[in-house]
């Protein structure tokens, strides 16, 4: 099944040092963007980190330090890749708990405030758990009946999942091919950053996800405990979960 599309839509994938989102960088991005009426277009970028691949990572997705060594860094790549997906729907696997997040704090870094605040993100992982219970190679497998050659190969992820989500729309009736549908469906929690360490509840308020003020508004914890807002900030969480939680502190001192 073709997909029915509003605007363009970019699957995604990202090779990385490591899977931290706030530590690591990217390696390796792999872009295959599909226009409403039919048409593709792909590019795939090996990116210099600026620091060591560890041996571990490079048993993973093969790309070395001595291949990214001559390439361009995110920040020489940072507008050429946001010309491409400014207009558009993301979608990839896992990449709400990993890729967006990702990618969003490397354009950050390079001084670039990317908004999804005017698209939707379709998690063809979570689209497949909920349906099957499985992993992206044994997706490919059991959806298309192909084996998933260079896997851990951003183009190869990414060219397999877009045939995955279409394989989905063909199998489950109940899969409304629209992209804020298949969004909404592939989103365990709605979040206010992409990290989901700040979630919103059953009416719409902001909540802490995580520790001691887990399930908790974030307003109220920062009336309470000033001081949490300048732990979170000096802690090892992601810039873009910064961002949001002062923008929540400042709207609220703006009433």
């Amino acid at each position: 099944m073709e997909l029915q599309l509003k605007r363009p839509i970019c699957f995604f994938d990202l090779e990385a040092t490591g899977t931290s989102v706030t530590k690591d960088r990217i390696v390796e991005i792999s872009i295959l963007k599909i226009f409403p009426n039919g048409n593709k277009e792909s590019r795939t970028w090996l990116v210099n980190p600026q620091v060591e691949i560890s041996a571990e990572v490079i048993a993973i997705h093969g790309i070395t330090n001595e291949k990214v060594a001559n390439e361009p860094t995110f920040n020489e790549l940072a507008h050429r890749i946001l010309d491409m997906i400014k207009d558009a729907d993301l979608a990839g696997y896992n990449s709400n708990r990993y890729d967006i997040p990702l990618l969003v704090e490397e354009f950050l870094r390079a001084g670039i405030d990317f908004d999804m605040g005017k698209r939707v993100a379709v998690d063809i992982q979570n689209i497949f758990h909920k349906k099957e219970q499985r992993t992206l190679s044994a997706a490919y497998k059991f959806y298309c009946g192909k084996d998933l050659e260079n896997a851990h190969s951003a183009e190869a992820d990414t060219e397999a999942t877009y045939e995955i989500l279409k394989s989905q729309l063909d199998r489950y009736d109940d899969l409304n091919n629209d992209m804020e549908f298949l969004a909404d469906f592939s989103n365990r929690f709605k979040a206010a950053d992409f990290a989901g360490f700040i979630i919103y509840d059953e009416n719409g308020i902001e909540c802490f996800s995580f520790g001691k003020y887990k399930g908790q508004s974030v307003e109220q914890v920062l009336e309470r405990d000033p001081g949490y807002f300048g732990w979170v900030q000096k802690a090892d969480f992601p810039l873009y979960t910064k961002k949001v939680l002062t923008a929540i502190k400042l709207r609220k001192i703006q009433l």
